[in-house]
Order: C-alpha cells, then sequence, then structure tokens
C-alpha cells in the first residue's frame, strides 16, 4: 500500500537503522567538510539558496505593516524550523560528491526522482505544521500580555518591548518557547532528510532513528544545535544575505553529521 510505504519504506517493514555516539570532533569535521563541499561549486550553491535570504526579506516586508509587525520575529525565527526540509537539495549534491558523481546544481532536484519522496513530503508537512504551531503559539502569547490592539508605530512597539516589564516577558519566555519547538525539530530531524535521500526507510524510521541519535549523544547534538542558531543568527545579517552562505555550508555538513552519526547498511 502506498501510504503504509510512506510510513514503513519500500520493503514495508520497520528497518531498525544502528546509530553511534560522536563527539565534538565530529562536529568540527562534518562542518569542515560542509565548507568543503560549499567551497567547490559555491556560486551554484549560493544560487540554490537565494530563495532563503529572498523569503526572509519578503517576510520582513510583509510584517512592516503594524498589524502583523508583532509576528516579524516568530515568522523569521520560526523559518527555521523548516530548514532541514529547505536544505535537502543540498544533502542531494553532498551525497553525489561523496559518491564520485556529477554534483552540479541540477542534481539537487533530482530528489524528485527519489523513491522515497511521499516519506521526504511527509516529514516536510510535520515540519510545516510545528512552524504554523510556533506562529499560533507566538501570535497568542503576544496578544495575552499586548492584547489585541497592535502597536500604533515601529517605534512604539520597540519601546513596548524594551523598557516594560511584559516586554521583557515576552522576550524571555517567549525564547524559552522558541527553545521548545527547536529541540522538537532537532530531535526529529537531525538526520531524518539525509537517510531518506540514503535509504528508503519511511518516515516513522528516519524520525525515530533522528531521535535515538539524539539520545544517544544527548550533549553532542545539543552543541550542534547551539552551533546551527548561531550560524543562523549570524547569517541573518545583513539583511538574511548572510543565509545564502549559512544554509549551504550547514546543509552540507549534516550530511557528513548524518554519516558520522548512521551506520551504514551491512551491504555498503
Amino acid at each position: 500500500m502506498a501510504s503504509f510505504h510512506v510510513i514503513a519504506g519500500a520493503n514495508e517493514a520497520q528497518e531498525h537503522i544502528r546509530v553511534r555516539k560522536i563527539g565534538v570532533h565530529d562536529l568540527v569535521d562534518a562542518l569542515r567538510r560542509g565548507i568543503d563541499d560549499f567551497m567547490v561549486k559555491p556560486s551554484h550553491l549560493v544560487f540554490l539558496c537565494l530563495i532563503y535570504p529572498i523569503v526572509g526579506v519578503f517576510l520582513a516586508a510583509w510584517t512592516s505593516g503594524n498589524n502583523a509587525l508583532p509576528l516579524l520575529f516568530p515568522l523569521v525565527s520560526g523559518f527555521a524550523l523548516i530548514g532541514p526540509f529547505a536544505a535537502i537539495g543540498l544533502y542531494e549534491i553532498s551525497r553525489r560528491r561523496e559518491l564520485g558523481m556529477d554534483a552540479s546544481w541540477r542534481h539537487a532536484f533530482d530528489i524528485r526522482h527519489s523513491p522515497a519522496l511521499p516519506a521526504i513530503a511527509a516529514v516536510g508537512g510535520m515540519l510545516f505544521v510545528i512552524f504554523l504551531a510556533w506562529l499560533l503559539t507566538a501570535q497568542a502569547f503576544y496578544q495575552n500580555l499586548f492584547g489585541r490592539i497592535p502597536p500604533e508605530s515601529i517605534a512604539d512597539f520597540v519601546r513596548e518591548i524594551y523598557s516594560t516589564e511584559r516586554g521583557w516577558t515576552l522576550i524571555i519566555v517567549g525564547h524559552a518557547i522558541g527553545f521548545v519547538f527547536a529541540v522538537v525539530v532537532l530531535c526529529t530531524t537531525v538526520i531524518a532528510f539525509p537517510l531518506l535521500l540514503d535509504r528508503d526507510v519511511g518516515a516513522y524510521e528516519a524520525v525515530h532513528a533522528s531521535v535515538r541519535a539524539v539520545l544517544a549523544n544527548p550533549v553532542t547534538m545539543a552543541i550542534w544545535g547551539l552551533m546551527v542558531t548561531i550560524g543562523l543568527m549570524i547569517g541573518s545579517l545583513p539583511l538574511f544575505a548572510g543565509l545564502a552562505v549559512v544554509l549551504p555550508v550547514f546543509g552540507h555538513a549534516t550530511w557528513h553529521l548524518y554519516r558520522k552519526v548512521i551506520e551504514p547498511e551491512p551491504s555498503a
């Protein structure tokens, strides 16, 4: 059944993926390899990732009106929640380069021929639901503190946020809530998409393997999440343009992280 194939994979059986313990040195090496992948054909990779900063700028412009202004930070920060799915073409490039195959930017779109495409779409849909849940939660929390009346101006909004008690409550508690959403995404998708590109194991096992990888390496994966967060923060300046470099670097690095944390198939 096609629906079962989405869940369990091509063999219609739950394949148990074995995970390894890794250290900080593995994260550094994965990042180094990601940078190396990016440097091979940087113009092609930047072209692939232009959509990320463009959408970021669009989100900022869309929320420039007072009514949507409070959603600016949740939109920009929450967009990173679907980053693992946005970088899927980069995983494919790293995979092909690892195999000694042509790794031009055009091959990033070869994922449309992947037998695991339904499972990839299912996990991507899960991320989109998490993204929407974050936006709704952020909006509800803001309205609980400030009410439904929009700020009169950007200056008034900034003043309310940084010079009032409820503004600092929004900053501190809002970041804590966002942290929870980020942890959920990290745990469920840290290696899910690279795994599905490499082995059609189904959406369930891909997510399950990601969770087990985090549980087996809690401190190391927490450091990885911190590295990605700092990278995205730096890449957001100026005007999200830096994401055209940060996203491909971490996208490629994620493929190499997957290779380090998941044992290959016995026949590989």
